[in-house]
Parts: C-alpha cells; structure tokens; sequence
C-alpha cells in the first residue's frame, strides 16, 4: 500500500499531465481545424500545432507507463517506453525547431546568412518537419534496440541465471546504447539552447539601440521580442532541468524510492506543461477562442441554471 505523500504526487502527476494534454489538445483542434478548412497554416502554427500533438501524446504515454510500472507490469512497461522514446525525441526536436523559427523570424542580426535564413525558413517549414519525424524514428531505433537487450536480459537471468551474461550485455548497454541516446538528445536541446540565448542577446542588442535612438522607435520589433521571450526564456529553465532530469534517469545516476519517484515525475513535466499554458495565452488566435468557448460555457451554464429555477 502507497503512502499518503505518494498517493498525493500520483494524484498531482494525473492532474498535472490532464491539464497539460487538455490545453495541447485544444491547440491541436483549433490550429487544425483551421488548417484543414484553409488548407494552409502560417509556419509559426504549423509548428506549435505538430508540437502540441506531440506533447499531448507525450503525457499520455507517461501516464500510461507510469502506471504500468507502478503495477509491475514490467515487461509491457518495456515496450510502451519504446513509444514513449519517439515521441520525445519528436518533442525535442519540434521544441528546437520552434525556438530556431522563432529566432530567426524575430532577431535582427544583419548578417547576409542571416537574411536569407529569414527569407527561406518559412517555406522550409514542412522539410522541416518531416526531417524532424524520420530522425526520430532513427532515433528511436537505438532507444529500441536497448529496450530490447534488457528485455532479454531480464529473461536470460530468471531462466537460466547465467549472470556472467548479464553483466556483459548490461555493460553493452551502458557504454553504447545509453550514451547514444543521451548524445542524439542532445543534440536538439543544444539547438534549443543557442537559439534562445541569441534571442535575448538580440533583444539586449535592441534595448541599446533604443536607448540611443528615439523612444518610439522600434516598438513592434520590441514587442515582438518580449511575445518570443515570455514563451521561451521562461520555458529555457524549465526545458533544462527537463533535459537534465532525463539524462540523471537515463544514467542512473540516482535511484528514487517510490515516493520520490512521483515527486521527480511531476516536477520533470511541470515545465512542459506550464509552457503549453504561455503557448495559449501568447497566441491571439487560440486565446480568442479560448475566451469565446469560455464565454459560450458561462452563458450555457447560465441559462441553464436559470431555467431550473423557473
């Protein structure tokens, strides 16, 4: 039987990761309906729409395989982190991709590199995505083949218990599978990183110029940038500790006893989950609509309500 502070970081995970895949899901519905009734989407939406459909996967499969290993369902908890791997690898590298959009669309850097960077970026937006898929599934085919040597050293060792065998695969494992994974992870993270840095070191570059020009000038490049910011240099530390956290648990550089387990899983997806919320809230098109089903609700409710008391 769980303890109580266990049963109370379950019961925050479950909430934290349904509200998390409630705001990602509204943003794959609206963003894709309006893709599919315009057949076209800006680029900047193209791209929180994949990944919100990715996130909203993402937390449904941490649900999942929590709960399958918190059932002991070892063997299939195996499988289902085979899933669980691709679909973060895609996170991660939509995430990066996100943050080079948005750097280059918004900085104001005046290399010739970085002008045509800005010119082709936005129509390279679908190459872009589907790279980021099928390097995922690349990706993913270490994550696997890693998933199933343990797979097999788990049965090696309550069938035969030739632990000399085991402790080699095992060693396999550790010096070539994980750091491959940790290595393809970082990659995107790295990406994510630069950009967001040369972000705000385009900014500060613009606050100079500000103060050595007229106030009035520059005010939409000037707001454009704090829009870009609040949605990526708050979510910078969060998305660290993330990338962090999945690179202590990767290693096993730490062992968590159940309780502490929860609390790790909650405090590692808090950070997604609380930039899904500025991703809305920054975006005038899904926070418009979120007012209007907001409005439409109190009015429905309302009516509702009155009409029993009649």
């Amino acid at each position: 039987m769980p303890s109580s502070l266990t049963l109370i970081f379950i019961v925050i995970f479950f909430l934290e990761s349904l509200a998390a895949m409630l705001q990602n899901g509204f943003m794959v519905v609206v963003l894709g309906r309006e893709w599919v009734r315009c057949h076209t989407l800006p680029s900047g939406d193209m791209i929180v729409a994949c990944l919100a459909a990715s996130r909203f996967c993402l937390h449904g499969m941490a649900l999942l395989n929590n709960f399958l290993g918190f059932f002991d369902f070892c063997f299939k908890a195996y499988y289902f982190n085979i899933s669980w791997g691709f679909i973060n690898a895609i996170t991660f590298w939509l995430t990066a991709l996100l943050a080079v959009f948005y750097f280059v669309k918004i900085s104001s850097f005046s290399h010739p590199i970085f002008y045509w960077l800005k010119w082709r970026i936005s129509r390279s937006v679908p190459r872009l995505l589907l790279g980021s898929l099928i390097t995922s599934g690349v990706t993913i085919i270490a994550v696997a083949t890693g998933n199933s040597i343990l797979v097999q050293m788990s049965a090696s060792q309550s069938s035969h218990g030739n632990s000399t065998l085991v402790e080699r695969i095992q060693t396999i494992y550790c010096h070539f599978f994980l750091p491959n994974e940790v290595l393809l992870l970082s990659i995107p993270f790295l990406l994510f990183l630069v950009s967001t840095l040369l972000l705000m070191f385009s900014l500060h570059q613009h606050f100079q110029q500000m103060r050595s020009h007229r106030p009035n000038q520059g005010c939409s490049s000037t707001q454009a940038h704090i829009m870009a910011l609040r949605s990526l240099g708050f979510f910078l530390i969060f998305y660290t500790s993330y990338f962090l956290s999945l690179i202590i648990v990767s290693m096993h550089i730490t062992t968590l006893q159940n309780q502490w387990h929860w609390a790790w899983e909650v405090v590692t997806y808090a950070g997604i989950c609380l930039h899904s919320s500025i991703l809305v809230l920054s975006s005038p098109k899904l926070r418009k609509t979120l007012k209007i089903m907001l409005w439409k609700a109190l009015d429905k409710s309302w009516f509702i309500s009155s009409y029993q008391y009649q």
